[in-house]
């Protein structure tokens, strides 16, 4: 048995025996409707009356949310929103101000579940050209100072063709073009646009520089 039960029960006891609260009370410690509490509890429903009880009160008058307030919040997450989604339609459709503590504290209490947003795996786009020098790409990089690496890469088999030259600018672009033709001219015969990109500076217009090199006909 529970310390605190034996003690209310050792009271009570002690009232039926002297039938006199005073006395209990000063022997004992306590106040007299403190006494009248727990007889009157052990009078009702004996031994388990004893039991402490919860301290919680039923109502508060400093309560912010309403059963209106409740069916709302729950309302709205029936149509799957979030808490900062019921925050936010509270605002402006209710004119009521509610933390997302408060509505996170309503939906626990009416045990929801959480919402569960399930994403399509996206197909992957690759980017392609059905073609073998459909397309192809320029790129320029800076190993090392007077050292520039361009590479030409085609769309459709990814062939790669590396050229180095000291310096970066349309010019040398135009000749990397010229020597990717000459050296996979079976790739290159067909090209339609070529795409250059720089980090620095902008080429020629493409389709000047495929004029230049011969690679549009």
């Amino acid at each position: 048995m529970d310390r605190d039960i034996s003690a209310r029960l050792r009271r009570a006891r002690m009232y039926h025996e002297t039938d006199n609260a005073g006395l209990v009370c000063a022997r004992c410690g306590i106040s007299v409707p403190t006494l009248r509490k727990w007889l009157r509890r052990y009078s009702d429903a004996g031994e388990e009356g004893l039991r402490s009880q919860s301290r919680r009160p039923h109502t508060s008058p400093n309560r912010k949310l309403s059963e209106a307030d409740r069916a709302t919040i729950l309302r709205l997450r029936g149509e799957r929103k979030g808490a900062r989604r019921i925050q936010s339609d509270l605002r402006l459709n209710e004119q009521r101000e509610l933390s997302l503590a408060t509505i996170h504290k309503i939906l626990c209490e009416a045990s929801v579940k959480p919402l569960v947003r399930y994403r399509r795996p996206e197909t992957p786009k690759r980017y392609s050209r059905p073609v073998p020098g459909d397309r192809v790409q320029m790129d320029t990089m800076k190993v090392a100072r007077g050292v520039y690496q361009y590479t030409a890469i085609d769309d459709c088999s990814r062939f790669r063709v590396l050229a180095v030259y000291s310096r970066r600018n349309a010019q040398k672009r135009c000749f990397s073009l010229t020597a990717s033709s000459g050296k996979c001219r079976f790739l290159f015969s067909a090209i339609r646009p070529i795409e250059a990109v720089s980090s620095s500076q902008r080429p020629y217009s493409d389709g000047s520089c495929s004029e230049r090199t011969g690679l549009l006909r």
